[in-house]
C-alpha cells in the first residue's frame, strides 16, 4: 500500500478587529454589580460583544454559531439578552455567564425585532419573512404565529394592560392583535410608505409611528370598555362578524365602531428636521425621552412631558392670551397642540452616520445614549434635561479595537508574533496571541504591505501610487515616495531581502533598494529609506508582481488577462501564461520556483509549470472573483480567498481541495499566512480578521466529502415542505415551530424507541443493548428519548410521526400517567396528538378503552398535581406575608430608634450653645 499525503486541519481561533456589526443594534445591558449606562452589547458578526464604554474593553463575548447576529433585546430584569440570527433563530444568553440554554427556531429569513413582555414570561419575534411569533420563555416552547403582514416586521410593541400587540411592517401597515384570540382586529393604513419604527407615550395612550418621511405621526389610543361579565366567546364573535369591515380601506382619522377593544385618531404629527427615513426610533423605558435618527449623522432628541407639565404651560399660555385680550372683552380660547406635549431637547452630532442607538434616563436627570456608527465605532453621549438649552456631551468612543474602513492588506512579522493590517485611513499592528493593538499609525489608502526584515519597519503602498515608511517603535511615518503615478496594487520583498519590487497602475514595475541615511531632524541616527534603481516597462496596468524564491525569475500579472514572466536580472521576457478569461487579481509562486498559481476575477484557479509555462490544471475555486492567492511556506499547498465569502485549501500536486473555511459573512479581501504556516489570519468587508490556526488533527478527504454530502442533504430535507395537521384551515394563527433537522432526528429517534419497546415487549425476558445502557425497561426507554427533544422542538417532532406509532405512544401515555410519571410533559403530548390525530383516533376502536383510562387517569393526576401546587403556593404566601410584617415590625422599629438618636443630638446641640453664651 503506497503512503499518503497527510493533511493538517485549519480551525477557527479568533475574531477581532471587529467593534460593532452593521447588521445589529445597540442596546444597554446591565452586568452582575455594574451600574447602569456603563455597558452596552452590539453583534459582531456571529457573536455579542458586551463593551464596557468606560474603560473602553471588551468584558464578555456571547459565542454565536455561524449565523450573523441581526437584533439583540436584553430582558426588563436585566439578567437575559435575547439574540436574532441572519438564520431566524433565537438564543437566550445569560449576561452572568454567558451561557445560552434556551433557543428558538420558527422563522425561515433573518429575524429584524425581538420584544418581550413586562414580566420577561414571553418573548415576541418578528422576521422579513413576514411573521410575528409569540415564545413562551418559561416552558421553551411557541405558543402561536400570526400571519397578515406582507413585507419584513420592523417594530413590535406590548399593550401589557389589555394583553394586545402592535406591529408594523414595510408594507405600510400597522395592525393590532388580540393575544387572547390570536386574531388581527385592527389594521391601520394611514401611512404611505414603510413603517420603520414606532414607540408608546402617556402610559400606553399614545401611539407615535415614523416613517419614510420627515413626519413622526401621533395616534391617541382610547380604550373602549368591555361590558362587565362579557364571555369570551361574545368578544370572538364581535371581532368575525366585524372582520369583512375592518379590511376595507381606512383613512387617517377612521374609529372603530363601539364593539371594538379601542379607537385609534391621528392625534397630530411632529416634525423632525432630516428629510430621509426613520432608521431608529427609541425611548427610554419610562418614556419621558423620545430619540430618533435617520440615515445620517444626526440625532434629534425629544422630551414628552407629564399632564402636569402640559398643565402647567396651558394655563401660563392662557394667563398670556387673557392680558392680551383685556382690551378686546370675549375670552380667550388656547387650543392644544401635540408641540405642547413633545418638545424638541437637542440635535446631537456624531462624527459618522448612525446605524442604531439606545437611551437611558438615569435618576439624576441625564440621559445616556449609545450609538453605533457605519464606520465600525460606538459612541455615548450625555444630556442634561435639567437645563435650558442642553447640549449633547461626548463621554467615551470605542475606536481602538478597529478599522474605520475596509482591511485592504494583511502582513506577518518574520517571528510570527505580529501581524499587520491597513484600511483607507490607519496602519495597525496586532500580537498575535493577545490580539490587543501595539500600534495605530495614519495613513494613506493603503493597498499592498509588508514588514521589512528584522521587523522594526513596515512599508505600505497606497492608492495614491506613494511608497509610506512607519518606525513600529516610536509609531511614525518616517517617508513618504512619489513611486508610481497611478493606484500602487503590489509590492514584493525581494528574496536576498535588500530591496522590493513594486507594480503599480502606470503600467510600469520598478524595483527598490534598502538604505540607511542620516535623518536629518535628529542629526545623528540613521533612518531607513528607499531608492529606485530599475524600471520595467508594460503595455497594460500592474495587478499583482512576485519574486521566484530563487531570485531568478519575476511574475507579473497584467490587465490583459496575462501574467508575463521575466528574467530578474536583465528583466528580459521570459514566459507568457494566458488561459484566464478575466484578469489575474493574485498569484504566488512555491517556495521550490517550480510551480506558480494564479487566482482570477473569472473565478478559476490555474497551476502552472515554471519551466515551461505550461497548464498543470484549471480548477473551478470559488464562486466570486478569487481575490487572494498564497502558498503554505515549504508546501505546495496554497490557500484562496474569494469574494464568496470563503476561504479555501488546495493541493498544488494533487489538484484536490482539501477544506474550506467558512465565517466570514462578506467578501473576503485578503489573507497571510504566517512564516512557521501555523496561523493564517484573513479580513473581509464586514470588518472583521480572522485568525485561523493548524491543529494536530490530520483530516482524510474521502471523509470530508462524505460529511459535506451528508451536510447537503440534512440540509434539503429540513428545506422541505412543511407538515400539515389534518383538517387544520390555514389562518392568522398558526403554530409556531418550524421543520429543521433537529426535528426530524428528534422524530427519528421517537419511532426508533417505540420500535425497540415493541420488540422489547414481544420478548421481556431478552433486553436490547440499547436499553441496558439506558438502564431503564423498554417503556421507561421511550420517555427518556422524548424527554431529552429540546421544548421548543416537540410539537413539530410529534407532528410528523406517523398514525401506528401514535397508537402505541398513547398507550405508553396511560402507563406513565398512572406512574406518575413527567405529567406535565406525557399531558403536553397527549393533548398535541389527540388535537392532531383526532379524526383517526375517534374512529378507531382498538383505542376506545385506552381513551377511556386515559380520561380519568389524566384528570385525577391533573387535579392531584393542581392541589399540591396550590398548597405550596398558599404556603408560600403565608411565609412572604409572615416576613413581610417582621419586616415592617423591624422597619418601624428602626425609624422609633432614628428618631431618638436625632432628638439626643439636637438637645446635646442645644446645651452645648448654652454653655457658649
Amino acid at each position: 500500500m503506497g503512503l499518503t499525503k497527510q493533511y493538517l486541519r485549519y480551525v477557527a481561533s479568533a475574531v477581532f478587529g471587529v467593534i460593532g456589526s452593521q447588521k445589529a443594534n445597540i442596546a444597554f445591558v446591565t452586568l452582575r454589580g455594574g451600574e447602569k449606562g456603563r455597558y452596552v452589547a452590539v453583534g459582531a458578526c456571529e457573536h455579542v460583544f458586551i463593551w464596557d464604554v468606560r474603560k473602553a474593553e471588551k468584558v464578555l463575548i456571547l459565542e454565536g454559531k455561524k449565523h450573523e447576529v441581526t437584533y439583540l433585546c436584553p430582558s426588563p430584569d436585566g439578567v437575559h439578552i435575547a439574540v436574532g440570527y441572519e438564520d431566524g433563530g433565537v438564543r437566550i444568553f445569560n449576561l452572568h455567564n454567558g451561557e445560552s440554554n434556551i433557543s428558538f427556531s420558527g422563522h425561515k429569513s433573518a429575524v429584524s425585532v425581538i420584544r418581550y413582555d413586562a414580566l420577561g414570561a414571553r418573548l415576541v419575534t418578528g422576521s422579513r419573512d413576514t411573521d410575528v411569533i409569540v415564545w413562551d420563555i418559561i416552558n421553551e416552547c411557541g405558543l402561536y404565529r400570526l400571519k397578515g403582514h406582507k413585507d419584513a416586521i420592523t417594530q413590535i410593541l406590548f399593550l401589557e394592560s389589555k394583553n394586545l400587540l402592535i406591529t408594523s411592517s414595510k408594507d405600510s401597515f400597522v395592525k393590532w392583535w388580540d393575544l387572547d384570540t390570536q386574531h388581527c382586529f385592527k389594521t391601520m393604513v394611514g401611512h404611505r410608505t414603510e413603517v420603520w419604527g414606532m414607540v408608546l407615550l402617556n402610559q400606553e395612550s399614545r401611539l407615535l409611528t415614523g416613517s419614510a418621511d420627515s413626519e413622526l405621526r401621533a395616534w391617541d389610543i382610547q380604550y373602549i370598555e368591555e361590558e362587565v361579565g362579557e364571555p369570551q366567546e361574545k368578544k370572538v364573535r364581535t371581532l368575525l362578524e366585524n372582520e369583512e369591515e375592518d379590511e376595507e380601506g381606512l383613512d387617517e382619522e377612521s374609529d372603530f365602531c363601539p364593539q371594538r377593544i379601542l379607537s385609534c385618531k391621528k392625534a397630530g404629527s411632529v416634525l423632525r428636521e432630516a428629510r430621509d427615513r426613520v432608521v431608529s426610533l427609541v425611548t427610554e423605558p419610562k418614556a419621558k425621552v423620545l430619540a430618533c435618527h435617520g440615515l445620517d449623522a444626526t440625532l434629534e432628541v425629544f422630551t414628552v412631558l407629564s399632564e402636569k407639565e402640559v398643565q402647567k404651560k396651558m394655563d401660563r399660555k392662557l394667563k398670556k392670551a387673557k392680558k392680551k385680550a383685556k382690551c378686546d372683552g370675549p375670552e380667550p380660547v388656547v387650543e392644544r397642540k401635540l408641540s405642547d406635549e413633545i418638545q424638541k431637547l437637542a440635535n446631537i452630532k456624531a462624527s459618522s452616520k448612525i446605524r442604531s442607538m439606545d437611551c437611558l434616563l438615569v435618576p439624576n436627570g441625564e440621559i445616556k445614549l449609545a450609538l453605533l456608527l457605519q464606520n465600525n465605532t460606538v459612541e455615548t453621549y450625555t444630556l442634561k434635561t435639567t437645563e435650558k438649552n442642553p447640549t449633547g456631551t461626548k463621554t467615551s468612543r470605542l475606536t481602538l479595537g478597529g478599522h474605520r474602513t475596509d482591511v485592504r492588506t494583511l502582513a506577518f512579522s518574520s517571528d510570527n508574533i505580529a501581524i499587520l493590517s491597513a484600511s483607507g485611513e490607519t496602519v495597525k499592528v496586532w500580537n498575535r496571541s493577545t490580539l490587543q493593538v501595539i500600534r495605530t499609525m495614519g495613513c494613506e489608502y493603503a493597498l499592498c504591505s509588508l514588514f521589512v526584515p528584522g521587523d522594526r519597519q513596515i512599508i505600505l503602498g497606497t492608492k495614491s501610487g506613494k511608497i509610506q515608511i512607519f518606525d513600529l517603535a516610536s509609531g511614525s511615518l518616517l517617508e513618504t515616495t512619489d513611486a508610481h503615478d497611478g493606484a500602487l496594487w503590489s509590492m514584493c520583498l525581494s528574496p536576498d531581502q535588500r530591496g522590493i519590487v513594486t507594480g503599480g497602475a502606470d503600467k510600469t514595475v520598478k524595483f527598490w533598494d534598502f538604505e540607511l541615511i542620516k535623518d536629518q531632524d535628529s542629526g545623528k541616527s540613521k533612518r531607513l529609506t528607499v531608492k529606485h534603481t530599475r524600471t520595467l516597462q508594460l503595455d497594460e496596468d500592474v495587478l499583482c508582481v512576485r519574486y521566484s524564491p530563487d531570485q531568478r525569475l519575476l511574475a507579473v500579472s497584467l490587465l490583459d488577462c496575462t501574467v508575463k514572466i521575466f528574467y530578474t536580472d536583465t528583466l528580459k521576457f521570459f514566459l507568457s501564461l494566458y488561459g484566464h478569461k478575466l484578469p489575474v487579481l493574485c498569484l504566488d509562486i512555491s517556495h521550490d520556483s517550480a510551480l506558480i498559481g494564479t487566482g482570477s476575477a473569472d473565478r478559476n484557479v490555474k497551476i502552472w509549470g515554471l519551466d515551461f509555462g505550461d497548464c498543470h490544471r484549471s480548477m473551478f475555486a470559488h464562486d466570486d472573483s478569487v481575490m487572494f492567492l498564497q502558498f503554505v511556506p515549504k508546501t505546495h499547498l496554497f490557500f484562496t480567498a474569494g469574494k464568496d465569502r470563503k476561504i479555501k485549501q488546495w493541493d498544488a500536486d494533487k489538484f484536490e481541495h482539501i477544506q474550506t473555511l467558512e465565517g466570514h459573512h462578506r467578501e473576503v479581501w485578503c489573507l497571510a499566512i504566517s512564516p512557521n504556516g501555523d496561523h493564517i489570519v484573513s479580513s473581509s468587508h464586514d470588518k472583521s480578521l480572522r485568525l485561523w490556526e493548524r491543529t494536530r488533527e490530520p483530516i482524510i478527504l474521502e471523509e470530508e466529502k462524505e460529511m459535506e454530502r451528508e451536510a447537503e442533504f440534512e440540509e434539503s430535507l429540513a428545506k422541505g415542505d412543511e407538515p400539515v395537521v389534518p383538517g387544520e384551515t390555514k389562518g392568522e394563527a398558526e403554530p409556531a415551530g418550524k421543520k429543521t433537522i433537529e426535528t426530524v432526528k428528534a422524530a427519528e429517534q421517537i419511532m426508533e424507541a417505540v420500535e425497540l419497546y415493541r420488540e422489547e415487549s414481544e420478548k421481556l425476558e431478552e433486553h436490547s443493548a440499547a436499553c441496558k445502557a439506558a438502564g431503564k425497561e423498554p417503556s421507561r426507554y421511550v420517555l427518556e428519548v422524548i424527554k431529552k427533544v429540546r421544548s421548543s422542538e416537540l410539537e413539530v417532532s410529534l407532528l410528523v410521526l406517523p398514525f401506528p406509532y401514535v397508537s402505541d405512544l398513547l398507550k405508553l401515555f396511560n402507563g406513565y400517567v398512572q406512574q406518575g410519571l413527567e405529567v406535565e410533559l406525557v399531558c403536553r403530548c397527549l393533548f398535541f396528538l389527540l388535537r392532531v390525530h383526532f379524526g383517526q383516533i375517534t374512529s378507531n376502536q382498538m383505542l376506545l378503552s385506552v381513551i377511556d383510562e386515559l380520561r380519568t387517569n389524566t384528570i385525577a393526576k391533573v387535579r392531584e398535581i393542581r392541589d399540591v401546587l396550590g398548597f405550596n403556593s398558599a404556603g408560600l404566601q403565608f411565609l412572604q406575608r409572615e416576613i413581610e410584617s417582621k419586616e415592617d415590625v423591624m422597619f418601624f422599629a428602626d425609624a422609633t430608634d432614628r428618631f431618638e438618636e436625632k432628638k439626643r443630638k439636637r438637645k446635646k446641640r442645644e446645651r452645648a450653645v448654652l454653655t457658649i453664651t
